[in-house]
C-alpha cells in the first residue's frame, strides 16, 4: 500500500480533529484608568455583580450571569487609545479547540490555561488565547461549575438591578472583512446573521453568529462616513463606540424607564432609537469610553439593508 499523500494526510488529520462547539459569548475584556469610577458604572449603573478574576493579573469581573461578564483590567502603558484587551467565546472543550486551531494553522500555546474560579465552591475555568488573522486577541473559555458558595448553579439568579442579563453580541473594530471572514467564518464556522450600513448601498456592520448559538460578533468596519473604513489615527471615544458589548432586553421602554428613574444613566447615555437593523437600542459608556448597548432581542420593523438570515436571541439564550 502506498503511503498517504501530503494532501490526504492533512485531510485525515483535519477529519480526526473536529471543531468543538462554540456556544456563545463568554466576555469582553477592557482596560480601566480609574477602578473606582469603573466599579460604580458596572455595579451601580449597569447592575452587575462584582467578582474576582481567575486570570493571573489584578483584574475583576462584572457578571451578568455565571457565564457572561465584563472583565476589567488595569490600563497598561502600551494601550494608547485602545481600551479593548480581548474578546472571548464559550466552548464545550477548550483542549479540543486548541488542537483544532493547530490543524488550521492558527498559532496556539503548547497547553491550555487552567484555574480555580475563586467565586465558586467547586469551579474550574479552562481557557485558550490566540490571535485572529488581523491580530486581535481572542479567547475560548470552558467553565465547569457545580455550586457557588453552596448554591446550585440552576438556582443562581441574575443580579436584581440588571435590566438585561444576556450579552447578545460584542462588537470589534475590523479593518479587513476578508481577513475576519477567513478566521471567524472559514475556520470557526460563524454564520452571517445580518449586515448593513448608514448608507444602504454600503456595509459598515457585519453580524456573524456563533455556530452553536444565537450570540454574534459584530464586525465594526467603519468609523466616520459610511463605507470609509477605520482610520489608523482614531480617538479613544471613537474606538470605544466600535469596541462594545450589547445586552439584550425584552422591552426597551421599560428598561430605559428603570435606568432613568433610578439615576442609572451615564453622562453620555443616549436614546432610545431604532437602529438600521430595525431593533430598539440605547447606548451608555463606561468611564473609559467603552460602549454598552442595550438592544431588544427582536426587530420592530424591517431592517434597512438586508434581511436577517439566522434566529434571533432571547432572554433565556444563556
Amino acid at each position: 500500500m502506498l503511503p498517504l499523500t501530503t494532501t490526504a494526510q492533512k485531510s485525515a488529520r483535519t477529519a480526526a480533529v473536529s471543531r468543538p462547539k462554540i456556544l456563545g459569548i463568554s466576555h469582553i475584556a477592557v482596560y480601566a484608568t480609574d477602578p473606582i469610577k469603573t466599579a460604580d458604572f458596572y455595579e451601580r449603573i449597569v447592575g452587575c455583580e462584582k467578582m474576582a478574576d481567575f486570570e493571573d493579573h489584578p483584574g475583576v469581573r462584572y457578571a451578568f450571569t455565571p457565564f457572561q461578564y465584563v472583565e476589567v483590567m488595569p490600563l497598561p502603558a502600551t494601550a494608547g487609545v485602545d481600551r479593548l484587551d480581548h474578546i472571548a467565546f464559550r466552548t464545550n472543550d477548550v483542549e479540543a479547540m486548541r488542537r483544532y486551531l493547530q490543524e488550521h494553522n492558527v498559532p496556539t500555546p503548547n497547553q491550555i490555561s487552567v484555574s480555580k474560579d475563586p467565586d465558586w465552591a467547586t469551579g474550574v475555568v479552562k481557557w485558550l488565547e490566540v490571535k485572529d488573522f488581523e491580530g486581535n486577541h481572542v479567547q475560548f473559555v470552558e467553565e465547569v461549575r457545580g455550586s457557588i458558595h453552596g448554591t446550585i448553579l440552576g438556582n443562581q439568579q441574575p443580579h436584581p438591578h440588571l435590566v438585561g442579563h444576556h450579552i447578545i453580541h460584542i462588537g470589534m473594530a475590523i479593518r479587513d472583512r476578508s481577513q475576519a471572514d477567513q478566521f471567524y467564518r472559514d475556520v470557526l464556522g460563524f454564520k452571517l446573521y445580518w449586515h448593513g450600513g448608514m448608507d444602504p448601498t454600503k456595509t459598515d456592520w457585519v453580524a456573524m453568529q456563533v455556530p452553536d448559538g444565537t450570540d454574534w460578533l459584530e464586525y465594526m468596519l467603519t468609523s466616520g462616513v459610511s463605507g470609509s473604513g477605520i482610520p489608523y489615527h482614531i480617538s479613544q471615544n471613537a474606538l470605544g463606540v466600535l469596541n462594545h458589548l450589547s445586552v439584550g432586553v425584552p422591552n426597551m421602554a421599560a428598561a430605559v424607564a428603570t435606568l432613568k428613574s433610578e439615576n442609572r444613566v451615564g453622562p453620555r447615555g443616549s436614546g432610545p432609537q431604532i437602529g438600521k437593523d430595525g431593533k430598539w437600542q440605547f447606548n451608555d459608556f463606561d468611564p473609559d469610553g467603552t460602549r454598552l448597548e442595550y438592544m431588544e432581542f427582536t426587530p420592530v420593523q424591517e431592517p434597512c439593508c438586508n434581511p436577517f438570515t439566522g434566529p434571533h436571541p432571547s432572554a433565556t439564550g444563556q
